[in-house]
């Protein structure tokens, strides 16, 4: 993209008052333009053959091709980003799993035009999405370069919990390791898990993501991972060999309990544009785990992380952020080295080796 001109995004749906929504929605940031607005893919098509847009928005469910299967058709043949755009059913986020598998860049819940109390975070979170669409490298991660993000007022960690004391942790038995992501990172985090043997520390996970899509990829994983994985719950506890995924929607906090850690799961306002935050987990990290923890930042838009990560080095935990050549959208990474909190910045298939001996050197 030519820095200064504004993400041209193509709305395909087949409903008319989703695309008035999604219009209004997006085009009340500046820095976004809808150049189209299609009712299936044959018509969506034509569009692209007129002027490619930066963006697609797709549902899932359309007449004479359902998304999915067109989605598969464009990677093949023209690919651009794409954002799947679905309704809030277990089902259908069975269906977006597959989605991201066969490439799209990731997930936004249709809006709910009747619920205008909560249109205006929803919102939020869906121009922010589509924003971390458009700086995102597909292929070969080298296509498209990064989008400049207009950071505008937001909530901090400060919103839901106070900052580390500075008191060191007491060193336990047991690391725990906090990893967060955004766009791109659905995959990231598959490769990353599978390459983990069965008895890896205990993984606490914030990917930005709307609820119900948190428990299908938690199953998703679950099946094709050695650690098992599920969506957190309130007071679980963070065991080897377990990896626990915030729930979309809610706020997920490392707690102590003794020797031992469990998560909290809460409400709370949008912290840096979202909830789940990487923020609001590395602050608690900082703040229970100290030195105990290991901190691991992944690709994404925006700078979600990037000061919970700082609070994680300060508190004595080791920290990991994804490279760029291989980040889908190198921005949480790189806010997170900007401000001095990483100790090692290496490609992703890297990660989990970084993991393991971080563990080693942990027991001792």
């Amino acid at each position: 993209m030519q820095l200064g001109r504004k993400i041209r995004v193509l709305i395909v749906d087949d409903s008319a008052s989703v695309r008035q929504a999604l219009t209004r929605v997006l085009e009340a940031d500046n820095e976004i333009e809808i150049i189209g607005v299609a009712s299936d893919p044959f018509m969506a098509a034509k569009k692209i053959q007129e002027e490619i847009p930066d963006v697609i928005t797709l549902d899932v469910e359309m007449p004479r091709m359902d998304g999915i299967t067109f989605l598969r058709k464009l990677m093949s043949q023209h690919p651009i980003p794409v954002v799947m755009c679905s309704s809030l059913t277990e089902a259908g986020s069975e269906t977006l799993m597959q989605a991201l598998e066969a490439g799209a860049v990731d997930i936004i819940l249709k809006p709910k035009i009747a619920a205008a109390d909560h249109l205006e975070e929803t919102g939020a979170m869906i121009r922010e999405t589509v924003k971390g669409a458009a700086a995102a490298r597909l292929g070969a991660r080298r296509r498209l370069v990064p989008a400049p993000t207009k950071i505008q007022g937001k909530l901090t960690a400060d919103a839901v919990l106070p900052p580390p004391t500075g008191r060191a942790m007491a060193k336990t038995t047991e690391m725990v390791v906090c990893v967060g992501a955004s766009t791109g990172g659905t995959e990231a985090l598959r490769e990353f898990l599978v390459a983990l043997p069965a008895n890896t520390p205990g993984i606490v996970i914030v990917q930005h993501m709307p609820e119900k899509f948190t428990a299908a990829f938690a199953n998703r994983l679950n099946g094709l991972c050695e650690v098992e994985v599920k969506e957190a719950e309130n007071g679980d506890p963070v065991l080897r060999g377990h990896v626990l995924i915030a729930p979309g929607g809610r706020h997920m906090m490392l707690e102590r309990q003794g020797a031992r850690y469990c998560v909290a799961i809460k409400d709370g306002p949008l912290v840096s544009r979202h909830r789940p935050s990487v923020d609001v987990l590395f602050r608690s990290a900082a703040r229970s785990a100290g030195s105990n923890a290991m901190g691991i930042i992944m690709t994404g838009m925006g700078d979600d992380g990037a000061r919970g990560m700082e609070e994680m080095h300060k508190g004595g935990a080791f920290t990991v952020a994804q490279d760029e050549a291989t980040s889908v959208v190198f921005g949480m990474p790189k806010e997170a080295i900007a401000r001095g909190g990483v100790d090692r910045v290496v490609p992703l298939e890297q990660i989990a080796r970084e993991l393991l001996a971080a563990d080693r050197r942990h027991l001792g």
